[in-house]
């Protein structure tokens, strides 16, 4: 889990196009951060020859 966490944030979301840092709105108060990806491209370990569209995922970070 920490690994996905520090690969997010220190490789895939500076990678991704138009990234300009996240949003302290997106907390919603009880200690959970939630955020959209719009291509699963930006993470290095997927390969983009093998993917046949685009897509995108939300992520949750509960803190608490």
């Amino acid at each position: 889990m920490y690994e996905f966490f520090e690969r997010l944030v220190c490789i895939a979301l500076p990678r991704s196009r138009d990234f300009r840092g996240l949003s302290f709105k997106s907390f919603d108060g009880r200690g959970n951060y939630n955020f959209g990806v719009k291509e699963q491209i930006i993470f290095a370990e997927i390969n983009y020859d093998n993917i046949d569209s685009v897509r995108g995922l939300n992520v949750t970070i509960t803190t608490s």
